[in-house]
């Protein structure tokens, strides 16, 4: 660093506008690397007083947490050298800098960091492996190149999709292909301005403890992005990836389809499939047309873009994001559309109501209107069945529907609740798969579904359905994350089910309400950007733990669970690790949650209306629109309640 820039942020830090742990973070990144747009952005930073700035960027390190990494890629202001040779308007020909944001100086940190764990626990013949894709994103090449070029100097091979590929495909990848690890470059449904890193562990899940710590471990011991290339002899191999992996998945995903004959004889449902500028697009469509279904996709939106040009966010679960696909399906008589988020992990949906009208179904909706349908195929079938049902299990994750719970009970399977996040799911996969005899598990992964399914259902657990409320499902054990190409064609079979009873995917879900009751959810997310924020967050989070409400909303509090400090065990007997999460049950049924987000500058808070403990179903059908609009009223005041509560807790 040139003289007078420190004695400029010397400057900055003694009047206040710089932090000290900005002040510390700019000093080491500048003093371990020679990259001239390093120091050329920050100089500039600071010579035009973007102090906001400079501390947004670097009053942290981006923690590799026990995910990976995620962060913004371009900041919100550019600097001439972020910018470089790229037009006022398109995206900056360097990412930007900053030790709290996702660049090539924490994805070479990160990558050396997996690596030399990968080194030190590989046991098998030759090197370690790890498999690597992108989704569309804003750097996704360079970032991909980057990845690669850190592991294979350093004694790793890598299979690399050439093109964006989703995040389901990298961990069946992962899976097939025998790899030690798995690499995603995605930020899921987050703004342009973002991308992010995911570590998968050899089982094609998310990594998980102790792994993961021993990972992270090894990431905050790389003091800077140099390193020593091994010989020659010793370097990694690059393997592309591409259409064969493409047929591999393909394949599989077809074994999703419970009743093919039912599609066949629901060949005019009509499907508008939108990938939102994603990865969505290379497989979506092309499953659904190859079982049988029509299926039409949105041209403007089938171009893979990291701007996502046709949507203010590329997040399915917003009406907005889907609306280009509605106004093409009331322009086409379809019946319902589907989008999936840029790594198409995620899923969402809108249906034709009764009257025609085109309906968005929330997260929790659709994961029981799948749920509900798989156990009755799987059981009408008589694959389960009473001798086995025991053997049957739902896997939810905390904060979503308990409306699952009540079907999982109708069918008498089991249910188990997770943490969030879908790394929690994918280790009960492990479980279930681990408790097989060894010497029938041998081949696993080369056997079919029916196959595994029935050793699953004679030794361990038969894993039926999984999902979160937000808008993540899995409905097979031959990958381990959410997949939205596996849940577009799950959906879809909902949908050909319920056309065949002459309904819709609403009346559908109103049988549901009818036999268990009738349950609303939703979510309110408070943006708090920034050092600030993030300091406000964590203020936010404790206060709950430290004063947690005994009346919300006139209900009196029955039960706080303190997932931080206090120790909980699974419905299996398995202890659920520590989350900052509070969960808060009233009197009345109605529920809600606080859980500051993981990967987002956001606190979440999820809200519940249940039937009154001891009360389910509706007596009388005719009865439902009235017990829909009671329900509605009282999840409205509930919100409103628990975010006023909110604001007092702020200081507002």
């Amino acid at each position: 660093m040139n003289s007078e820039l420190s004695a400029t942020l010397a400057a900055a830090l003694a009047s206040g506008d710089l932090l000290q742990s900005s002040f510390d973070n700019i000093s080491g990144l500048l003093g371990s690397s020679e990259n001239p747009v390093y120091e050329a952005s920050v100089a500039w930073l600071a010579k035009e007083g973007h102090w906001t700035e400079l501390n947004n960027r670097f009053f942290k390190k981006l923690a590799f947490g026990t995910g990976g990494l995620r962060g913004r890629s371009i900041g919100e202001i550019v600097t001439p050298g972020e910018r470089g040779s790229a037009p006022e308007g398109a995206r900056p020909e360097f990412p930007c800098v900053g030790t709290g944001n996702l660049n090539y100086y924490n994805l070479t940190r990160a990558t050396l960091g997996l690596v030399r764990h990968l080194l030190k626990s590989h046991t098998g013949e030759g090197r370690p492996s790890i498999a690597v894709a992108r989704d569309t994103r804003y750097f996704g090449q360079e970032f991909a190149d980057c990845v690669t070029k850190v592991a294979v100097e350093n004694g790793v091979d890598v299979y690399i999709f050439t093109e964006p590929r989703s995040t389901p495909h990298l961990s069946f990848a992962v899976r097939h292909l025998n790899t030690t690890s798995g690499i995603v470059l995605t930020a899921s449904h987050n703004p342009p301005h973002d991308n992010g890193y995911k570590v998968y562990g050899s089982d094609g899940a998310q990594i998980v403890e102790p792994e993961a710590s021993a990972i992270i471990a090894e990431v905050e011991a790389v003091s800077g992005e140099t390193y020593d290339l091994v010989p020659a002899d010793r370097r990694g191999q690059v393997y592309p990836l591409g259409a064969e992996m493409d047929e591999v998945y393909l394949a599989r995903l077809e074994t999703l389809l419970l009743d093919p004959d039912l599609v066949k004889a629901q060949s005019d449902l009509k499907i508008v499939f939108t990938n939102i500028h994603g990865t969505g697009g290379t497989i979506s469509p092309k499953i659904l047309r190859r079982l049988g279904f029509t299926c039409d996709t949105v041209p403007a939106q089938d171009i893979e873009d990291g701007a996502f040009p046709t949507v203010k966010s590329p997040n399915p679960e917003n009406a907005e994001a889907l609306q280009m696909g509605v106004d093409q399906a009331e322009a086409t008589g379809a019946d319902i559309v589907i989008g999936t988020d840029p790594d198409a992990d995620r899923m969402g949906v809108v249906v034709r109501n009764k009257a025609g009208k085109m309906t968005l179904l929330t997260g929790n909706q659709i994961g029981s209107l799948m749920a509900y349908y798989r156990l009755l195929a799987f059981t009408e079938k008589g694959i389960i069945n009473e001798s086995n049902r025991d053997h049957a299990v739902i896997v939810k994750t905390f904060v979503t529907t308990e409306l699952q719970t009540a079907v999982a009970a109708h069918f008498g399977v089991n249910i188990v609740n997770t943490l969030t996040g879908f790394k929690y799911i994918g280790g009960k996969l492990r479980k279930y798969e681990g408790q097989i005899p060894a010497d029938l598990r041998a081949d696993y992964r080369q056997l079919s579904d029916a196959e595994t399914r029935d050793l699953r259902l004679n030794y361990s657990r038969f894993f039926v359905f999984g999902g979160e409320e937000s808008y993540g499902y899995l409905g097979a054990d031959f990958l381990r994350d959410k997949d939205a190409n596996g849940a577009v064609v799950m959906f879809a079979e909902v949908a050909a089910f319920a056309k065949s009873k002459g309904m819709t995917c609403v009346e559908l879900l109103d049988e549901l309400f009818i036999r268990h009751g009738v349950y609303l959810e939703g979510q309110h997310a408070e943006t708090l950007a920034g050092a600030d924020g993030a300091a406000q967050i964590q203020k936010l989070a404790l206060s709950y733990v430290q004063s947690p409400p005994t009346v919300i909303d006139g209900s009196p509090v029955i039960r706080v669970r303190d997932f931080a400090n206090e120790t909980f065990m699974d419905e299996e007997g398995d202890e659920i690790p520590k989350e900052k999460m509070v969960f808060v049950d009233l009197e009345d049924g109605r529920a809600f949650a606080v859980r500051p987000s993981g990967t987002e500058p956001k606190i979440k808070f999820y809200l519940y209306q249940r039937p009154r403990p001891g009360h389910s179903g509706i007596d009388l059908p005719e009865e439902l629109e009235s017990a829909k609009a009671i329900a509605q009223k009282s999840f409205e005041s509930l919100k409103a309640a628990v975010v006023a509560d909110m604001r007092i807790r702020l200081g507002e």
